[in-house]
């Protein structure tokens, strides 16, 4: 006697075998290929001539510690994020705001913040984007208003360590100040840009998408699928920043602390670490950038940029740094346009060096192209399939590019 299991077994035997499924062609996105286009560009700016051989190897010699810590900084959040540090801190703000829209934002804004400061803008752009979205989902509450958060701090909320901005660095580098000494400088003019952007972000986004009553169910508390990773990687991000505190070498503190991580996975989930982990778009995309921008500066770059920055002093010549900054940023993108105008700007002038700097880090908003961590999330809201109002967001952005430029120049002569 067959049973009904016999006939549904006897029927997948003689069904045709399926088709087989087609190969997806893999191809490469439109930011490695950018990337490509400028290592190779600048690679042959330095071989042919364009750049000197000696200013070819003094840039070279300036970003192998760039390079350095972007690339292990780079894996110590992705790590970071594998291990489920960033979903609790999202999910324990969503229960610490105990249902109330406005706390929420004030836990979205505190977190992209720290974020930024302390790991830096591309990790916030590329690793909070999605935990804040996926939170939205969770909450079943609009995603714009937490997507437009961490763009905006991602950029504006990296002025007061040189860790949270790969100009910073340079402009540490250029200022010849310490990261406590320069975090004390800028302290005024992040608190300022943090205030502005805090508040155009509540009236232009949150108050307009917040649910009936002001009020949304919070979630279940999340527990990290591994406590021991966990664990290992809170205690490297925190090392890293006892190490940044203590002044040693970014790049050094960066390593050890990747180190640690690196060394949790190997036990914990070794399967994890491959070597897609590594930041290669990035590392190239650095690199090519300032092989470029400095034969652009011999050739006509640096005439057009101190045109633009004129040779005014004082709070005139602050401000107009600070909008050339910006105005460059958005016209191109935010690090040539600080290596752009740190070439022509004198290695004493810290007050409108540090000007061109917010510029730099405050405005670029308004384009999408105007700082890598914004092409990267709108990159990710894309893959989330989010969609933020393009028309709200490019005016949005402008009206925050503008007014949070001029505050936080406008903080920084208050200190000068």
């Amino acid at each position: 006697m067959r049973t009904w299991s016999d006939v549904k077994l006897a029927a997948v035997a003689d069904a045709p075998p399926a088709p087989p499924e087609p190969t997806r062609r893999w191809r490469p996105h439109p930011l490695d290929l950018v990337a490509v286009v400028l290592a190779v560009v600048g690679a042959a700016c330095a071989l042919s001539g364009l750049l000197p051989r000696a200013e070819t190897t003094a840039t070279v010699h300036r970003i192998l510690p760039l390079l350095l810590f972007l690339g292990t900084v780079i894996v110590l959040a992705e790590l970071t994020a594998v291990a489920g540090v960033f979903d609790v801190l999202a999910s324990r703000l969503a229960i610490a705001a105990r249902g109330r829209w406005a706390a929420l934002f004030l836990l979205c804004g505190g977190l992209a913040t720290v974020t930024t400061l302390v790991l830096n803008l591309d990790t916030t752009a590329v690793l909070l984007t999605p935990v804040l979205l996926a939170l939205a989902r969770n909450l079943r509450v609009p995603a714009a208003p937490l997507a437009v958060t961490t763009v905006w701090l991602a950029n504006t909320a990296s002025l007061l360590l040189p860790v949270s901005n790969l100009t910073n660095l340079l402009a540490a580098d250029r200022v010849g100040l310490s990261p406590l000494a320069y975090a004390e400088r800028m302290a005024l003019p992040q608190l300022a840009a943090v205030a502005v952007t805090m508040a155009l972000l509540w009236y232009a986004w949150w108050r307009r998408e917040r649910p009936v009553g002001g009020r949304f169910v919070a979630p279940a508390r999340h527990v990290p699928a591994d406590p021991v990773l966990h664990r290992t990687a809170l205690a490297g991000c925190l090392l890293f920043v006892a190490g940044i505190v203590a002044g040693v070498e970014i790049g050094l503190a960066s390593t050890v602390a990747l180190a640690l991580v690196l060394l949790g996975f190997v036990v914990r989930s070794p399967a994890t670490l491959r070597p897609g982990l590594v930041p290669v778009r990035l590392l190239l995309f650095v690199t090519g950038l300032f092989l470029v921008v400095q034969t652009l500066g011999r050739h006509g770059l640096d005439d057009l940029v101190g045109n633009l920055l004129g040779a005014d002093g004082g709070a005139l010549g602050a401000l107009r740094a600070g909008g050339t900054g910006a105005l460059l940023s958005n016209a191109v993108n935010n690090l040539p346009a600080y290596l752009a105008g740190e070439s022509v700007l004198p290695a004493g002038d810290h007050t409108r060096l540090l000007a061109l700097l917010i510029g730099t880090n405050v405005g670029p908003l308004a384009a999408p192209w105007a700082s890598l961590a914004t092409l990267l999330w709108f990159e990710r809201c894309r893959a989330a399939g989010v969609r933020v109002p393009v028309t709200r967001f490019v005016v949005t952005s402008t009206v925050l590019a503008v007014t949070g430029t001029l505050a936080a120049v406008g903080a920084l002569l208050l200190i000068s």
